[in-house]
């Protein structure tokens, strides 16, 4: 028997031989054992295999969320190959960069995708492998066909993971990561809490305990939900699914969590917990939520309102936000308002121009950095790489573009994204303060801020409001609230109300659809 390395497919591999029956997947569609999910795998591999697809080689994961995401991802980790992940959501343009960007020579992809995946094909000469999964019965007929036994791939944790992110503007970039940095950063380490990780591979079945029942709620083609679900399939839990349809039924959600007793629920900001906590709280005779230990959010940040809202509404669940990105892997516990502390002495914030650390009260702004298991890079992009992995003093850095600085304690304080931030009169206003501000009105359910052009103050700070069922929307009341908590540069000098505010698959703020509408709805 080969050593186990830091490999994904090797370490998901010992937890199917520790725990072989129990279940490893559930979703509407089907329920998998481990056993069962390395069969399937198995077969798809050495399907994709048959086909020409080895280690290197990039197999597109076009689908929403089911067993065949997993399924794809764990089969092209078992043959050194890359699984790459594609936005659901992507008009013909975009997906045809992202493909063409990615060199994409397999495409595993839902049947109701099969026209964009047409009207794309030409002029992708590397893409010559496609799957569809769904009523046709061609994915379940390749599985049928092909062998069950277990490839025999030699891996190592310098095989590559590569997680592409669109970012707030921009075409998607690939960030690449040596599956051993990733098991670390992006991974969990082998302990869900990262206060205790790993120090080899063959720790791992050994931590292998109860199981427990996790849920995450965003689409697999999201980081933060592929880094939970194999994290727990490499400890031996229980994975829930949701299928990731672009609007999420919180009554199916709420239903799931109560059927199969979810003790780990990871959520995206304020967008999903708000009507989580609605649909809980309108139906709570239908629901039970006893099980619920813990509820995690990634991906977007939760404001204070939200975090209040949650603790109030489930006195008995640990709260936990992380902060993180593609470029760092979760690298912080949040605390609410912008503060969070890492989870070890990785992360830093430092001047981008000299690398000096901001010193805790300093008052001095930087970026937020992080070293030790950190990606290589983006793919095909040379230059954005050397802008964002930077070497300084022996040591290679991620400088991430949040902009923060560091409290007297020690915590670090986040200002705000700096591509994000608004320029008014040249005081700089960092939309999620005054986000996180809104969302603590009782008037207001969702919102994002924009600068929009102004000929006086080059940009006006604007907001752009969902207002919370059966209330009335006061702009003086509103506007009274965020005085009494921000600087007067920093109010909204205009209010445009939306039926719903646009949102990512996984929450985050779109704020080019923002700021459209602001500059729509504002006069100049």
């Amino acid at each position: 028997m080969r050593p186990l390395t830091f490999n994904l497919a090797d370490l998901v591999e010992a937890a199917v031989d520790r725990v072989p029956d129990r279940i490893a997947l559930v979703t509407d569609d089907r329920t998998l054992t481990y056993a069962e999910l390395e069969d399937r795998t198995n077969r798809l591999a050495n399907w994709l295999a048959a086909q020409g697809i080895g280690a290197g080689d990039h197999v597109g994961c076009y689908l929403y969320n089911g067993t065949e995401y997993v399924e794809t991802m764990y089969a092209a980790f078992k043959l050194r190959a890359v699984p790459i992940n594609v936005n659901y959501r992507y008009v013909e343009d975009e997906l045809k960069y992202l493909f063409a960007d990615a060199d994409l020579k397999a495409l595993v992809h839902d049947e109701e995708f099969a026209p964009r995946i047409a009207a794309v094909r030409d002029g992708l000469p590397k893409l010559s492998v496609t799957l569809a999964a769904g009523p046709s019965g061609e994915y379940e007929r390749v599985l049928a066909s092909s062998s069950p036994a277990r490839p025999d791939v030699e891996r190592s944790g310098d095989d590559l993971y590569i997680i592409y992110t669109g970012g707030t503007t921009g075409m998607p970039k690939g960030v690449v990561w040596r599956q051993e940095d990733a098991f670390y950063s992006c991974f969990g380490g082998g302990d869900y809490s990262r206060a205790n990780p790993v120090k080899t591979p063959d720790e791992m079945p050994d931590r292998i305990g109860n199981p427990f029942v996790f849920f995450p709620l965003a689409p697999l083609m999201h980081g933060a939900a592929q880094w939970t679900v194999f994290a727990w399939l490499m400890a031996g839990g229980t994975n829930v699914l949701t299928a990731s349809r672009p609007r999420t039924d919180y009554a199916e959600v709420w239903r799931l969590i109560t059927e199969h007793g979810v003790q780990v629920l990871t959520i995206i900001g304020d967008a999903v917990a708000r009507p989580l906590i609605d649909e809980y709280n309108a139906h709570r005779d239908r629901y039970d939520a006893s099980a619920l230990i813990s509820i995690g959010s990634g991906g977007a940040p939760l404001s204070r309102a939200g975090r209040e809202e949650l603790a109030a509404t489930f006195p008995n669940v640990i709260l936990n936000d992380g902060y993180g990105a593609s470029e760092t892997g979760a690298q912080a516990r949040s605390f609410g308002d912008g503060k969070f502390s890492s989870f070890d002495d990785e992360t830093l914030v430092l001047d981008p121009e000299t690398f000096e650390v901001v010193q805790p009260g300093s008052g001095r702004e930087g970026r937020v950095a992080r070293r030790g298991h950190i990606p290589l890079g983006y793919y095909n992009d040379p230059e954005k790489t050397a802008a964002t992995f930077v070497q300084h003093d022996g040591e290679r850095w991620v400088l991430t573009g949040d902009v923060a600085t560091v409290l007297d304690d020690g915590t670090i304080q986040l200002l705000g994204r700096g591509s994000m931030c608004i320029n008014t009169g040249g005081e700089k206003v960092f939309p999620e303060e005054v986000e996180g501000v809104l969302l603590a009105h009782p008037a207001v359910y969702d919102a994002i801020v924009v600068g929009v052009p102004d000929q006086r103050w080059g940009e006006r700070v604007t907001a752009v409001v969902r207002v919370a069922p059966g209330h009335d929307l006061d702009e003086e009341d509103v506007l009274a609230h965020c005085r009494s908590q921000l600087a007067g540069y920093k109010l909204p000098r205009a209010i445009v109300t939306v039926e719903q505010v646009q949102r990512s698959p996984v929450g985050k703020a779109d704020y080019a659809w923002a700021r459209d509408v602001a500059t729509r709805g504002v006069p100049s």
